[in-house]
């Protein structure tokens, strides 16, 4: 006998997929692993040896639950930004504090506005709660800030999701195109600033942390810079209201004892994130000059991966396929136009020169068709 679920109409509705499929998903599919990852935007440089002391350290004591409330890592990231432990919200990543704001917004039917080809988590996220998606086309392959405000107007969204610098295309906006996004949006509407790459970026587009405006709830990680992708950590910077909103709902015990206490420790080693951004800005330099001698153009990028440009959607696509035959994993913007490049982490000098040969290879077998 079939057992029948008792799901909700809204989740039987939805469909099998999750936002990304996984290295390790492929690497079971193909067989075998692949030689360099460059896909998943993480760090290839480590974490600090302060944060892998306090991490290890802090396995002697997993058979305890890690603090609820995170309150030293809460005021420690209170007192690098400015603002009161109140207006921090510690989450398993920026991915689990976006959920946790669109189910705080978002019901039936709510319009929802992002751009087309933005992060496909927040997408999961809207459509896991029966949200509305109201998606606006890039313009030259940025943001389109004016088009998203007006979207915002249009279908009375109480919820924008704008990332800056921006995943997929690694571009940016500068502060006062950023400042006066903020001002056009209603009373009303929530912005999601999602800043993880925010390390990576040039000091314009940086808009000086202030939860006096509480529309703007920023969302901060310790996946990319620090690292940690695979601690699950990240927070919000938000106005008291809306992080006494987050608690109402939020998962407590789901930050554990030793993500907390890498953090903390990597919060603390700044020489060593500066260290990373400055690696990772010369790997950005070494894919260009590549991209340039191999006849593909980039995108500008403030984050730790570089999107080059393949020409179409189509022998971007080939290139991918391509690339995993030769055991390296990148990824490929889904949406088009975007979808005419593949998408590649700075990895270590080690990794660059692999990557480097068998780009080279998969294009010269691609163009010989």
């Amino acid at each position: 006998m079939q057992a029948q679920l008792p799901l909700t109409d809204l989740v039987a509705a939805l469909p099998a997929t999750v936002p990304f499929k996984g290295p390790e998903a492929i690497e079971r599919e193909r067989g075998r692993a692949f030689r360099v990852r460059l896909g998943a935007n993480e760090s290839a440089f480590g974490i600090a040896p302060a944060a892998r002391a306090a991490m290890i350290e802090a396995v002697g004591r997993v058979s305890w639950y890690g603090d609820p409330d995170g309150q030293e890592l809460r005021a420690a990231l209170a007192a690098r930004h400015g603002v009161t432990s109140a207006e921090i919200c510690l989450g398993a990543g920026i991915d689990e504090l976006l959920g946790l704001l669109v189910r705080a917004t978002v019901a039936a039917g709510t319009p929802v506005v992002t751009s087309h080809g933005g992060y496909p988590t927040f997408n999961f996220h809207v459509h896991g709660f029966g949200g509305r998606l109201e998606a606006v086309p890039y313009r030259d392959d940025h943001n389109d800030l004016e088009a998203l405000a007006a979207a915002v107007r249009r279908v009375r969204a109480p919820l924008v999701y704008l990332a800056n610098p921006d995943n997929p295309t690694g571009t940016w906006h500068e502060r006062a195109a950023l400042e006066a996004f903020m001002t056009a949006l209603p009373p009303r509407c929530l912005l999601i600033l999602d800043e993880a790459y925010i390390d990576f970026a040039p000091a314009a587009a940086y808009v000086p942390v202030s939860t006096a405006d509480p529309r703007v709830v920023r969302m901060r990680t310790f996946s990319k810079a620090h690292g940690m992708a695979g601690a699950r950590i990240g927070y919000a910077i938000a106005a008291r209201e809306v992080v006494c909103a987050l608690d109402r709902i939020r998962n407590h015990f789901g930050v554990n004892r030793i993500a907390q206490a890498g953090a903390l420790a990597s919060l603390r080693e700044q020489d060593f994130v500066a260290g990373v951004v400055q690696a990772v800005a010369a790997g950005r330099a070494h894919y260009a000059a590549l991209a340039d001698r191999l006849g593909l153009a980039t995108l500008p990028s403030a984050t730790n991966f570089v999107a080059m440009d393949a020409g179409s959607g189509a022998r971007a696509l080939c290139l991918l396929e391509r690339l995993e035959t030769h055991g390296v994993f990148v990824r490929r913007p889904a949406v088009a136009p975007l979808d005419r490049c593949i998408r590649v982490t700075v990895g270590t000098p080690a990794e660059r020169a692999c990557f480097a040969e068998r780009l080279a290879v998969a294009l010269a077998q691609i163009d010989a068709r």
